[in-house]
Order: C-alpha cells, then sequence, then structure tokens
C-alpha cells in the first residue's frame, strides 16, 4: 500500500491557489476541469516531493472546487465537510476490501468496477482504496454490492 494524496474541497480555487502555492509553497502538478461534472481538480505537491508526484502521482493534496450552479450560487463546506478523503494504492482492491471485511469494516463504496472502492474510519474519515495499474475484471460477490451510507 502506498500514500496517494488526501483531498480538500475549496470554494474560491484562485483564493485556495494563493494560499497553498503562492504562501505555502506547494507546487501545482496536474489540473482536471470537467465541464460534465462542473468541477476543477488541482493536484499539488511539496517541492520535495514535485518529482515524485509527476512520476508516481504521490503524494499529493487534491484540490476540488465544485464549480458554482447555473443561478451563480457556491457550495459553502462548514463542519469538516471541506475535507473529503485520504487516498491508497493497493496491489489487490479485492484482497484489501476483503482484509477489511474481515475486520468488521463496512465497504460503503464496493469495487464494483475492480478500481475503486471507499470505506470510513471510526471517526468518520473517508478513505480511498485505488487499485495499482489496471483496473482488476469485475467480478462477484463485489460487483453485485450495493453503495452503504455515505463516502
Amino acid at each position: 500500500m502506498e500514500y496517494l494524496h488526501t483531498m480538500v474541497r475549496v470554494a474560491d480555487i484562485d483564493a485556495s491557489l494563493a494560499f497553498y502555492c503562492d504562501a505555502l509553497g506547494l507546487e501545482e502538478i496536474s489540473r482536471y476541469d470537467n465541464e460534465g461534472g462542473r468541477f476543477t481538480l488541482v493536484f499539488l505537491a511539496a517541492p520535495g516531493d514535485a518529482e515524485r508526484a509527476r512520476s508516481d502521482k504521490a503524494p499529493m493534496v487534491e484540490l476540488t472546487c465544485n464549480w458554482p450552479t447555473e443561478d451563480g450560487t457556491s457550495e459553502t463546506y462548514s463542519g469538516g465537510r471541506n475535507f473529503g478523503h485520504l487516498a491508497y494504492r493497493v496491489d489487490d482492491i479485492y484482497a484489501a476490501c476483503q482484509r477489511l471485511m474481515d475486520h468488521g469494516v463496512t465497504i460503503s463504496r464496493p469495487p464494483r468496477d475492480g478500481r475503486m472502492a471507499f470505506v470510513r474510519s471510526p471517526d468518520g474519515i473517508s478513505v480511498e482504496l485505488l487499485q495499482k495499474g489496471d483496473a482488476q475484471e469485475p467480478i462477484a460477490p463485489w460487483v453485485d454490492m450495493p453503495n452503504v451510507g455515505s463516502w
């Protein structure tokens, strides 16, 4: 397992980049604008981690900015809702999820696609698991498992 990124929701991408990059000194590694989903993802790394972040896509901070709605209103976050999740790359998504289930952990978003799953810590922190390399072939019982709660 290896640490990938921490996702933080932001309301104003420019103000956030001014803080994280200009003031704190992180470097922008990549950016993804999703027109259909109406959001922007910006991945940042500490200068000492920038080369590894470019080659291995880790370790980074992911800023997620949901675009204003069609009426121009922006979402605001409170009570820790701006913190999204921790993310880890695993060698075998199915084995990792089975190990978690064997320890009594609920798989909130099962790896139906053979690539991604979400669980929550005892304190409700969302943890994303991502399959290393290509997605595995979708298999039972995972492919038939529904989402449970929020993730």
